[in-house]
């Protein structure tokens, strides 16, 4: 995984070798760079992370279906990327154990090596247990490297799959280092997820009374000294600053001039396509829609006047980047063409508005076109998207083409989150003072208000969850974990509040893919209701 502004992981390029005939502990290291490089393919696929959620919806007209935002007709796909992605981490992990621990000859002087090579293996191959576990409960618990085709895979328990995630981490965590080369995993980074691990364990019914005492704990562990105030939030996202303090683990990305280092789609989530607007061009400061997701009114409504966080997470205003004409306007580079104010403009305000940009106000931003007003230059026919909300800005990428080829990071884990889990690991443990300064510690940093809770609830870090963790976090994982799906979607998802069919019983598991039944018909099993 190659880092887009500083040290990276070093990443020889072998070929026409196998590594029967190759690998020795000199360069044995390349096993493990290669399961760093399959992460980016588990966070790179958006998939049953954040559609059917309470802060993000889709772009369709309310009356319509999708199966993964309202449930509606939701059946087990042939394959899935969720699956696909973290069994590629797996199975790259499993070679390395396998060849680190019986194929390598590792001398004395190598024995760290070798075990800081396993250490790092097992904790990214739990990862990818815990994000498969989060979605699908109880998985195939294969930790063989693969080496011959199989058809008797067998799905373990959720209770046992959890069981082992935490062994891993446990037994991975002594060996990790504290600073390791920039995109390693880090000894903090698995306490972070040994946490959220706990965390989710304690809400089940399997889960054990010192679960939620144990998340905090490893959560304040991972936070360590570090202050999340020295730096604002613009700062934590600034471009230039990709390599900060406040990421614990992130998914590198960078123009070394290797096309697979250069791949991200990240600045393409959660935006219509800007380049059909006049003056917008295709090579412009936002890239293109790479999805159909959106935000949900609910979700830009949670920001107050002094939430610093909003401006560095949406755009407001596009910009122009071309010269242009529309009616009597003309446009010009840096010119404004669209505006979607935080509050409802007065009519007024908005008929002078129009005649130099179109305005899309705070209840506008769904499906469908707002009521013309005759007279202005920006008449509401005249856009051809029929979908305008603010975009995001907060994954915008300096060096992209167009959907792909993105060079910014991906964080993965950062120290506020860390924060949040703590907040509501204490919560569940009964500890109101420290689920306090947790969340307050987050908020503060974005307000600049001390203590501005005086209470807390699951619903406050949910909603701390959202402004800070937009797009970031798995929130349907979160919401499932903390019992506030159905809840949540059946208040703000308008596509669930118009027509949703979430049914519990059946929909807080997503469905095996069909293709894995195939392969394993006598042994695999399909979750309820698919």
């Amino acid at each position: 995984m190659i880092s887009a502004c500083n040290d990276f992981i070093d990443e020889d390029i072998y070929s026409q070798l196998t590594s029967e005939n190759f690998l020795e502990e000199s360069n044995a290291d390349q096993l493990v760079v290669g399961i760093y490089g399959a992460m980016r393919g588990v966070y790179q696929n958006y998939g049953y992370k954040f559609e059917g959620t309470d802060i993000f919806t889709t772009q369709s007209e309310i009356f319509s279906t999708s199966s993964g935002n309202d449930y509606f007709g939701f059946v087990a796909p042939t394959t899935n990327g969720v699956w696909n992605a973290n069994y590629n981490v797996i199975s790259k992990a499993n070679t390395a154990i396998n060849r680190f621990e019986n194929q390598i000859e590792f001398s004395p002087g190598f024995q760290d090596e070798k075990e800081y090579g396993i250490a790092q293996a097992r904790a990214l191959r739990a990862l990818a247990f815990f994000n498969l576990a989060q979605q699908f409960g109880g998985v195939v618990l294969d930790l063989e490297e693969p080496q011959s085709i199989r058809n008797d895979y067998t799905r373990s328990s959720e209770e046992d799959t959890y069981t082992l995630i935490i062994s891993e981490l446990e037994a991975a965590i002594p060996t990790l280092l504290d600073e390791p080369q920039t995109g390693r995993f880090s000894k903090r980074a698995a306490k972070h997820v040994l946490a959220e691990v706990y965390l989710t364990r304690a809400y089940k019914s399997y889960g054990q009374s010192t679960d939620f005492a144990k998340a905090g704990q490893l959560a304040e562990e991972a936070i360590g000294d570090y202050d999340i105030r020295e730096q604002s939030y613009a700062e934590v996202f600034a471009y230039d600053n990709q390599v900060n303090p406040e990421i614990l683990f992130a998914g590198q990305w960078g123009d070394t001039g290797f096309a697979e280092d250069k791949g991200n789609t990240k600045h393409s989530l959660f935006m219509f396509q800007v380049f059909d607007l006049p003056g917008i061009s295709r090579a412009n400061l936002y890239g293109t829609k790479g999805n159909s997701l959106m935000p949900t009114p609910y979700f830009y409504s949670l920001f107050t006047d002094n939430d610093s966080r909003e401006e560095v997470t949406v755009h407001r205003a596009l910009i122009a980047d071309m010269s242009d004409k529309l009616g009597t306007d003309i446009i010009a580079p840096g010119d404004t063409i669209m505006y979607f104010p935080k509050y409802a403009l007065s009519q007024e305000e908005l008929t002078r508005r129009l005649n130099d940009y179109w305005v899309y106000q705070p209840d506008q931003y769904l499906f469908g076109r707002p009521e013309e007003i005759p007279g202005v230059n920006y008449r509401y026919t005249l856009n051809p998207a029929f979908t305008n909300f603010p975009i995001f800005k907060k994954f915008d990428d300096e060096n992209k083409e167009a959907e792909t080829n993105g060079a910014r990071d991906t964080f993965i884990f950062r120290v506020a989150e860390t924060h949040l889990i703590a907040s509501e690991a204490y919560l569940g443990d009964n500890n109101t003072a420290k689920a306090l300064f947790h969340i307050n510690r987050v908020r503060e940093r974005a307000t600049g208000v001390e203590n501005p809770y005086a209470s807390v609830t699951i619903d406050d870090i949910l909603v701390e969850r959202a402004l800070e963790l937009a797009g970031e976090s798995n929130r349907w994982a979160v919401l499932k974990r903390t019992g506030k799906l159905q809840e949540r979607i059946e208040m703000y998802n308008p596509h669930v509040v118009d027509h949703g069919a979430f049914n519990p019983a059946v929909h807080l598991l997503r469905p095996i893919p069909f293709r894995e039944l195939e392969i394993s018909p006598n042994t695999m099993t399909q979750n309820p209701g698919y």
